[in-house]
């Protein structure tokens, strides 16, 4: 006896892309980046821990970035897009692809390392060229812990309303005082980055006066302990607002066509008549 069976067979493809035509223009609305800030700094200077501690409110052990890293924060109705650079010299050409279309850099140094200071300048510099105009510029020292007993007692997770910004409330105690004794020496002062940051806006031909001054720009800080991190992303957060605004006026003003919002083209629109 014979049975005839008829089986339908649907594409998994095809599924996939209804879905996505619905769902994916909605999604890409909802989260594209308004603005792009870009970390950069020599390996080993704490680069991936700042943003781990900024978006997780915790400390890792992180191991070298290979390539690069995307983390996207929504600040109020914003999304900002933060970027983690590779510090090893092998991935030095990915830099200013990175910094390509950046409103704000953070170039990173380790306290107790004056090389990775000096590296700012000597390889890092030139990779800013590829940033928006009106970039803004912030220098860090990071590993503030090792050298300054106050900062490595701060320990917290997250800011502290009742504290001012500058300083973490004790959360989380530490388990003795003979834990917090600085373990290194500093190499690098304040002044230093104060300096680099002058250089910095003679290289990119910035009016001094009209810059931000250092002293509002040059930060140190301690992934590890939590200081003086949330003031850092939020001081930039902040100055980076006037580009937000400025280019959403400039996408309203001359508005794109997402073509995914139309979904695909069939096969009988592509047909062309003889004329």
């Amino acid at each position: 006896m014979k049975v005839n069976c008829t089986f339908e067979i649907v594409s998994p493809v095809r599924v996939s892309r209804r879905r996505m035509k619905r769902t994916m223009p909605e999604m890409k609305r909802a989260r594209r980046p308004d603005v792009k800030l870009v970390i950069l700094g020599d390996m080993n200077v704490g680069k991936t821990s700042l943003l781990h501690r900024y978006m997780d409110k915790k400390f890792n052990d992180t191991i070298s970035t290979v390539g690069g890293a995307f983390y996207l924060k929504q600040w109020g109705p914003y999304n900002i897009s933060l970027w983690d650079t590779a510090g090893r010299e092998q991935f030095h050409g990915l830099g200013s692809m990175y910094c390509r279309g950046a409103s704000a850099v953070i170039l990173t140094y380790d306290v107790t390392n004056w090389q990775s200071l000096a590296e700012l300048e000597e390889r890092f510099l030139s990779l800013t060229d590829t940033a928006n105009h009106d970039c803004i510029y912030s220098v860090v020292g990071n590993k503030a812990d090792l050298t300054d007993p106050s900062n490595a007692e701060e320990d917290y997770e997250g800011g502290c309303p009742v504290h001012t910004q500058h300083y973490a409330c004790h959360l989380i105690p530490l388990a003795s005082p003979t834990t917090v004794s600085p373990v290194a020496n500093r190499e690098v002062q304040k002044e230093d980055a104060v300096a680099l940051y002058q250089r910095i806006l003679r290289y990119k031909a910035l009016d001094e006066r009209l810059s931000p001054p250092a002293e509002r720009m040059c930060f140190e800080t301690s992934a590890k302990t939590g200081a003086n991190v949330d003031e850092l992303f939020e001081t930039l957060f902040e100055m980076v607002l006037p580009s937000i605004l400025r280019m959403r006026s400039e996408s309203e003003a001359s508005p794109t066509i997402d073509l995914e919002d139309y979904g695909p083209v069939s096969s009988k629109q592509t047909k062309g008549g003889c004329c």
